[in-house]
């Protein structure tokens, strides 16, 4: 979900320039943010697999997306990634789909495949925000990149059944709250739940916030159990929201704190101040454009990526061993954004 926010410069970009209807090949978690951007019309949700995912479809489901491909007689495809992944399998699904104009980064040269090509130099050369990337991408056939800004639409529907929740839960929404997002997509991101049960506790005792606990229906249990810790004052609501709604609470809160995942990036859309306990990992998916404090740390061995670009960016600019920052820092990154 987070790639596909970060993306949506680049696709309102490629709007304006062509003028065209916009459909969005993605999976299934990225589809959730889809319903959110104004400039996607379309949406084809499609779990295929060169994409890290619990399941993925086969190949006549595959061939089922082609022929759906075909029907639609698209006149181009820009293809999104981040500098480890490879385009190719993309680019030739676009190719059979008969799709004239296809658009990616490409480390190889991928000849026929693409139509148009951009050689993929980051990593090795450098490495840009995943929102300039992809600004850079659809800049290079003419599309003006200079609103750079994240742009997601809110339902004023989402936050009044957003309060219902809330209420029922017991927050008051009179009240200040701070969201705190535990849940990660990777477990090399974690963060100790014993360490976000201290720093809620500190933030409860020392500033005038009430606590609410986001994450998704499969994290319920372990945010209850959190929300447990933390006492009086700290409301979970893991499972509760749709994307939706969790969207119009981040536009209510004060501010956010969380792990590096898509929950930083529907802040930054929304102009809302972030903490993020990073992991050391992706460097180019950091907050955009919004009031944000980084508190990096690093990754265990055995929880590192073995895809090699990805080692490489961890050789060059993670050398340092960084330990998992204490409550205290969290809290006075806190203070920092909320003065």
């Amino acid at each position: 979900m987070g790639d596909v926010l970060m993306s949506t410069p680049a696709i309102s970009a490629l709007k304006n320039y062509t003028g065209a209807r916009i459909t969005l090949l993605t999976s299934s978690k990225g589809a959730a943010a889809a319903s959110l951007i104004p400039s996607i019309a379309e949406v084809i949700v499609f779990d295929l697999p060169w994409l890290k995912l619990e399941r993925q479809e086969g190949p006549v489901a595959i061939f089922s997306l082609l022929e759906l491909l075909k029907e639609k007689q698209f006149e181009g495809c820009v293809i999104f990634t981040v500098y480890s992944q490879n385009p190719l399998p993309a680019a030739m699904l676009a190719y059979l789909a008969e799709i004239p104009l296809r658009l990616a980064y490409c480390r190889e040269n991928p000849y026929a495949l693409l139509s148009h090509w951009l050689p993929d130099e980051e990593p090795y050369q450098l490495i840009r925000h995943q929102v300039k990337r992809d600004l850079e991408l659809v800049g290079s056939i003419g599309a003006d990149s200079s609103d750079q800004r994240m742009q997601i639409a809110l339902r004023p529907e989402a936050w009044k059944t957003a309060v219902l929740k809330m209420t029922r839960r017991g927050l008051d929404i009179n009240r200040p709250f701070l969201i705190l997002h535990p849940g990660v997509s990777e477990i090399k991101r974690r963060y100790p739940m014993e360490k976000w049960a201290g720093f809620g506790r500190c933030v409860l005792k020392e500033m005038p916030l009430q606590l609410l606990i986001t994450g998704l229906k499969e994290e319920e249990e372990v945010c209850t159990k959190l929300e447990n810790w933390i006492g009086n004052g700290a409301f979970s609501l893991a499972g509760l929201l749709d994307t939706a709604e969790f969207a119009a609470v981040i536009a209510h809160a004060e501010v956010i704190v969380s792990v590096n995942t898509a929950t930083v990036h529907l802040a930054s859309a929304l102009k809302k101040p972030v903490v993020v306990l990073y992991a050391q990992s992706n460097p180019q998916h950091t907050p955009w454009m919004t009031p944000h404090r980084l508190l990096f740390f690093s990754i265990a061995n055995q929880h590192k990526s073995k895809n090699q670009v990805i080692a490489y960016v961890d050789h060059k600019c993670y050398q340092e061993e960084r330990p998992l920052p204490d409550e205290q820092e969290i809290l006075s990154a806190l203070r920092s954004l909320c003065q």
